[in-house]
């Protein structure tokens, strides 16, 4: 569909600094690049209410919307898996049409927990129709009940679904089949004994993944069907120690094409105290992705690729007043984008009906996600500020399939910037002011000053000065407060909308690439070249 937008240039608005940085970018990408998918940000969700989110008799129009915005920024829709705790609570039934939940009472902590048995029939996979054309998924199946039957039961029924004619006419592609969510707390989650490791482990899912993978049909790692291996919650387990083990030479393991790892920075589970100030840190964010390097390391000399299968800032659905607020959107554009320099290929970000963390809410809620108190009126459909967070990597990303990004070496504690190529050739940069400007407040916001050198990885400083003499084009991701959990805007547009589309005149800031660019505390900003 074809839409008309108004379109503002202003000039770049000076803003009295507090600091000053000289960033250099290369014109041409670095050895180090790391090529950037279009998938970058995709999604899990939580299996038991996948219905809510897909619709039942027909789509939902608010999460196809919201992924479509997504899918105009890059040319291609998030990937979905669908799975996580849920998927090993799962059972398939003939009796059953869709599905049939049940759910513990919800509390404070939890206001909307997952449920604790999950009853599937066949037509609840072929809701997999309802996602934007062009979306690929990854299904999850359950291990954890440690029932074969029960596994080949869900790997036939997703096959069946996706050789269905109205699953094959909606242009939704199955990828991959995860067998087994967060094996290495089974035993902190009651599914297998205390005395359990990853020894054990590996001989258990190739007995069960082994049957499911031979009723799928599936081959081995180069067929339109694959499987996604490890989907670890912790260290506990790592892809080292099942790769050390053989889980790759056995017959299901030469299937597995994909190696995912889960991620968060904090628990919430029991509740707790967690400072946004705190949170929004760059030393931080770096320090809890560098324990992944030799697990991407020993995946890709493999030849298999690499995901952070599920994440999300806080476990647990999130924590109040950080997983909910404009600051996790900018954690989530530096986490991402961090995350893509150490050759992690897609994120998928962790989304649940009511969780806080989530980017949307794709149906009303009758209660609180934060306290779980019942409202006075049902909470419509609504963007989230996780969400233009994306709005801002995918914008970085692009249309062409050919970027990669090299991250910038910006000597501030607060800012982190990264550039991307696209052909050789630099193409865009966005920069991330972490410093918190929170409600409470007072006084001058504080900012930083970005001064822009250019250069050739093997010289030209004639072409670099030329480059340096032009103007381009920016984007700012503006945020009021850190701890706000509306108003956002991107590019001078909203997209808390009642149908995820945005609103408002598209801005854009003229930039004089002499004079650089002023970044407040808690904000981003994106220039085109």
């Amino acid at each position: 569909m074809s839409r008309i937008f108004h379109l503002s240039i202003v000039a770049s608005l000076y803003i009295a600094t507090s600091s000053a940085v000289n960033v250099s970018l290369l014109l041409s990408p670095s050895s180090g690049s790391q090529s950037l998918a279009r998938t970058l940000v995709s999604f899990s969700l939580e299996q038991d209410r996948w219905p809510d989110w897909s619709g039942v008799h027909s789509r939902n129009e608010f999460t196809h919307s919201a992924l479509s915005q997504y899918a105009e920024l890059t040319g291609e829709p998030p990937k979905i898996r669908v799975g996580a705790d849920s998927e090993d609570h799962t059972f398939w039934s003939p009796t059953v049409t869709i599905n049939e939940d049940e759910f513990p009472p919800a509390n404070t902590i939890t206001p909307y927990p997952e449920a604790t048995h999950i009853t599937v029939g066949n037509e609840y996979y072929e809701l997999s129709r309802f996602l934007p054309r062009g979306t690929h998924m990854t299904w999850g199946i359950n291990l954890g009940a440690d029932n074969v039957t029960n596994a080949v039961n869900m790997a036939k029924a997703i096959m069946r679904a996706f050789r269905s004619n109205t699953v094959k006419a909606s242009g939704v592609i199955l990828d991959l089949i995860e067998v087994g969510n967060e094996a290495d707390i089974y035993n902190y989650t009651g599914l297998r004994p205390q005395n359990w490791t990853a020894e054990v482990y590996v001989p258990d899912w190739i007995s069960v993944a082994g049957a499911a993978v031979e009723a799928a049909g599936i081959r081995g790692r180069y067929g339109p069907v694959s499987v996604q291996g490890a989907a670890f919650a912790t260290q506990q387990f790592t892809p080292r120690e099942i790769f050390d083990l053989g889980i790759l030479d056995s017959k299901p393991g030469k299937a597995i094409s994909q190696i995912s790892q889960h991620q968060y920075s904090a628990v919430f589970c029991n509740g707790g105290d967690f400072p946004l100030t705190s949170f929004m840190s760059k030393s931080a964010v770096r320090g809890n992705l560098t324990g992944f390097k030799d697990d991407i390391a020993a995946t890709h000399a493999r030849g298999l690729t690499y995901v952070l299968g599920e994440t999300n800032s806080i476990a647990c659905h999130g924590a109040p007043g950080v997983s909910n607020t404009a600051g996790a959107a900018l954690w989530t554009i530096d986490y991402t984008l961090q995350a893509a320099t150490l050759g992690v290929k897609e994120l998928f970000f962790h989304e649940g009906i009511g969780y806080k963390y989530n980017f949307f809410q794709p149906v009303a809620l009758n209660r609180s996600t934060i306290d779980g108190s019942e409202l006075d009126s049902p909470l419509a459909s609504h963007i989230q500020p996780g969400y233009y967070g994306g709005l801002v990597i995918n914008t970085f990303v692009g249309k062409t399939g050919s970027a990669k990004i090299v991250e910038l070496d910006v000597d501030d504690e607060n800012v982190a910037g990264y550039a991307a190529y696209e052909y050789g050739r630099l193409a865009r940069a966005v920069f991330i002011n972490l410093h918190s400007w929170l409600a409470s407040n007072t006084g001058a916001r504080p900012s930083v000053h970005i001064d822009l050198d250019f250069a050739f990885a093997k010289g030209a400083q004639s072409e670099a000065n030329e480059f340096w003499s032009r103007k381009a084009v920016a984007k700012r991701l503006a945020i009021e407060h850190a701890d706000d959990t509306e108003n956002l805007k991107w590019a001078g547009q909203s997209y808390e909308t009642n149908d995820a589309r945005p609103k408002g005149r598209i801005v854009l800031e003229r930039v004089v690439l002499s004079e650089g660019i002023d970044l407040r505390s808690t904000e981003a900003v994106l220039v085109e070249f």
